[in-house]
C-alpha cells in the first residue's frame, strides 16, 4: 500500500489532458491508489509522451470502452472505488455508460468527479474551449499584461491547473469528508471558468474598496508600481521586486545603494514613471546573481527570475525538496508537506496499459478470459 494521507483511497480515472489528470496527480501524490483507464490501442491522444509527469505514480490499463465488455471492466473497477474522475464534455460519459448515474448504480459511495471548461450546464456547456477562453469569460485574463497593450496567457495555469485540476481535487476530498458522515457520494461538478473566477475573489474586493481602479498594468499588483515589477539585469536575466510595505522599500533602496531622502514617495502614484526609471537604470548596472547576493539576509523583497529547469537548483527549493527527479525528469515534488504521514517519492509513469493483466486479474479476470478479451480488442 502506498504511503501519504490519503493512503487506502481507490481512484480510478479515466484518460484525458491537463486538468482531470492534474487532480488524479495530486491524490496519487498523496497516496492514493489511482488506476487510469487508457485506451486499448494508441490513440490521437494531444500532447501524449512518455514519462508525462501528469500520469506518474499509479497503473494504467488498456481498455477498450467503446465496447460493453470494456465498460463493464471498468465497473468493476468502480465496484470498490472511493472516487471516479472524468473530464469529457458534458453527456459523453453518459452516452459511454460510465455516467454518474451506471457509477453509482454500482457503487454508491463513489465521489464522481467531473472535470470541464465551461462546467455541466449553462449556455456554453457543449462548446469546445481551451483555458484561454475559460479564463477570458471569468474576468481572469484581462487584467494580466502591461498598460497600452493587449492581455497576455498566463500559460495555462489559471485555467486547466490552478482553476481546473486544483478545484476538482478540493472538490472531490470535501465531497469524501460528506461521505463520513452520509455514507453516500455525489457529483463534484468543476469548471475551469469557475475555479478561474474563484481566482479572482480578492480582485473583486480590492476594486470595491478602490484600490484597483486603473488600466490594465496600472494596478499595484499588475505590474503598474514600480516597486512591484521585474527588472532585466546587466546580464540579461531578470529579478523580481515586491517591496510594497514601507520598511521593505527601505531594505531595497540599501541593497540598490540608494540614497532614500532623494527618491520620490514610493506610495505616490503620480511619482511612479519616476521611480520606475530610477530602479531601471539602477538595476541595470548589476548582474542579476549580483543582486541576489546584495539582497541576502535583507527583507527588500528581491529574487531572482528562475526558469522552471533553473528553479530546482535554488539552495530553498533543494533545501525543502521541492523538486524531485523521477524517472530521469526533474520535476515538483508532491505538496504540501505533511509531518505524520509524508507521501513516498512517486514513482515513473507506467506505459500504457502497462498494468492491464495485473489489475484485471485482482478484479477476478484472468487466465482464458483475459485472453479472449485480449483477441477481441477489449483490452490492451
Amino acid at each position: 500500500m502506498k504511503t501519504g494521507p490519503l493512503s487506502g483511497l481507490k481512484v480510478v480515472e479515466l484518460a484525458g489532458l491537463a486538468p482531470g489528470p492534474f487532480a488524479a496527480t495530486m491524490l496519487a501524490d498523496l497516496g492514493a491508489e489511482v488506476v487510469r483507464v487508457d485506451r486499448a490501442t494508441p490513440g490521437a491522444d494531444v500532447l501524449a509522451f512518455p514519462n508525462d509527469p501528469l500520469t506518474r505514480g499509479r497503473r494504467t490499463i488498456g481498455v477498450n470502452t467503446k465496447t460493453p465488455e470494456g465498460v463493464e471492466l471498468v465497473l468493476k473497477l468502480v465496484d470498490t472505488a472511493d472516487v471516479f474522475i472524468e473530464g469529457f464534455r458534458p453527456g459523453v460519459a453518459e452516452r459511454m455508460g460510465l455516467g454518474p448515474e451506471q457509477v453509482h448504480a454500482r457503487n454508491p459511495r463513489v465521489v464522481y468527479g467531473r472535470m470541464t471548461g465551461w462546467g455541466q450546464d449553462g449556455p456554453l456547456a457543449p462548446a469546445a474551449g481551451h483555458d484561454i477562453n475559460y479564463i477570458s469569460i471569468a474576468g481572469a485574463l484581462e487584467p494580466i499584461g502591461r498598460l497600452g497593450e493587449r492581455p497576455v496567457p498566463p500559460l495555462n495555469l489559471v485555467g486547466d491547473f490552478g482553476g481546473g485540476g486544483l478545484l476538482l481535487a478540493m472538490g472531490v476530498l470535501a465531497a469524501l469528508y460528506e461521505r463520513t458522515s452520509s455514507s453516500k457520494g455525489q457529483v463534484v461538478d468543476a469548471s475551469m471558468t469557475d475555479g478561474a473566477a474563484l481566482l479572482t475573489t480578492s480582485l473583486h474586493g480590492l476594486r470595491a474598496s478602490g484600490v484597483w481602479g486603473g488600466e490594465r498594468g496600472d494596478n499595484l499588483l499588475d505590474g503598474g508600481a514600480p516597486f512591484y515589477d521585474t527588472y532585466e539585469t546587466a546580464d540579461g536575466k531578470y529579478v523580481a521586486v515586491g517591496a510594497i510595505e514601507m520598511r521593505f522599500w527601505g531594505d531595497l533602496v540599501q541593497v540598490l545603494g540608494l540614497d532614500a531622502e532623494e527618491l520620490p514617495v514610493h506610495v505616490d502614484k503620480s511619482e511612479w514613471p519616476k521611480l520606475r526609471k530610477i530602479l531601471t537604470e539602477t538595476i541595470g548596472k548589476f548582474t542579476r546573481d549580483e543582486l541576489v547576493a546584495r539582497a541576502e539576509g535583507t527583507d527588500a523583497c528581491l529574487t531572482p527570475v528562475l526558469t522552471p529547469w533553473e528553479a530546482a537548483e535554488h539552495p530553498h527549493n533543494a533545501a525543502r525538496g521541492t523538486f524531485v527527479d523521477i524517472g530521469g525528469v526533474v520535476q515538483p515534488a508532491p505538496a504540501p508537506k505533511f509531518d505524520r504521514t509524508p507521501p513516498a517519492t512517486p514513482e515513473a509513469p507506467h506505459e500504457r496499459g502497462a498494468d492491464t493483466t495485473e489489475v484485471l486479474a485482482e478484479l477476478g479476470v484472468g487466465g482464458a478470459d483475459l485472453e479472449k478479451l485480449r483477441e477481441a480488442g477489449v483490452i490492451a
